[in-house]
């Protein structure tokens, strides 16, 4: 009996390695592909990069050698460096490596990156934007600052338990099923769910870190400390499209009041968007379902 025990223990044991395992996109998979850089400029501007990745204190909104540090309840997290600097930045990797990062959270060592790094929402972007956004960052200055490690503990310190979290948190399906929408919803959808990750934090979280989908966008506590993120759901915001687009554009409000915080950063990057897609994040967010 025991030797059948210890048999099941090991394939047990064997399935959730195989179940954990990181993907990775394969170089040959990618095809050919003509850059655009304008359009990668456009990601990196709606994906907020320099949000997270300038180099804090630094007036140049391109030089990305991270450092922020992130606090959860399930560590410190420290933001890399992204530069083209190909010892403590992304100089030395591939288009496959960026693409696996990007779209599935895999680092070039095969490592699965942690959540704080929001990939579960990047995994709905279309891999052509992606790609122009890695030749768009290869344009940028590089920096040798070196990245600073993360702040976990057991068991969050534990890799390949990122593997379990991924299969309940990583899929490059839309959150909402909006096929009837018009093209400009749908587009504002696109933006929205992907690269400008916006549920990451105006949609609360379960147990296990991960965003509850079923309350999409109906705000969340402050990852950063006091007070809220605001539900963004026609529950709530009451805008008209065209006041959501001016507040994208300018940062203030129908009422006159100016975004502060983190949405100070946030306007900062939408308002470089083309006006077509800051009406398009408006009508998307006019068209989702209300949440209380």
């Amino acid at each position: 009996m025991w030797r059948y025990l210890a048999l099941a223990a090991l394939l047990a044991a064997g399935l959730g390695w195989y179940l954990t395992g990181a993907e990775r996109i394969d170089a040959e998979a990618l095809g050919p592909h003509d850059p655009d850089l304008a359009n990668g400029e456009r990601i990196f501007d709606i994906g907020g990069c320099a949000s997270c990745h300038a180099v804090p204190g630094s007036e140049d909104r391109h030089l990305l050698g991270g450092g922020r540090r992130l606090a959860t309840p399930f560590g410190t997290f420290a933001v890399p460096n992204i530069s083209p600097d190909p010892v403590h930045g992304i100089g030395a990797w591939s288009e496959a490596d960026f693409a696996s990062a990007m779209l599935k959270g895999t680092a070039p060592d095969g490592r699965h990156y942690y959540p704080a790094f929001p990939y579960p929402s990047y995994a709905r972007m279309r891999l052509d934007d992606v790609r122009d956004l890695f030749a768009f960052l290869r344009t940028l200055p590089p920096s040798d600052r070196p990245s600073p490690a993360h702040e976990i503990g057991f068991p969050f310190s534990v890799n390949r338990g990122l593997g379990l979290w991924k299969l309940l948190h990583l899929s490059p399906e839309p959150v909402l099923d909006m096929a009837d929408a018009s093209e400009r919803v749908r587009r504002g959808q696109y933006l929205v769910e992907g690269p400008g990750h916006c549920g990451e934090c105006h949609t609360p979280r379960d147990i296990t870190g991960g965003l509850d989908l079923s309350r999409w966008l109906a705000g969340a506590p402050n990852p950063e400390g006091e007070g809220r993120i605001p539900n963004i759901t026609p529950a709530r915001l009451r805008w008209s499209e065209a006041d959501i687009a001016y507040y994208l554009e300018s940062g203030f409000t129908p009422d006159y009041d100016s975004a502060g915080g983190g949405m100070a950063a946030v306007i900062a990057n939408t308002s470089r968007l083309p006006a077509e897609d800051r009406a398009a994040i408006a009508a998307y967010l006019k068209a989702v379902p209300p949440r209380e």
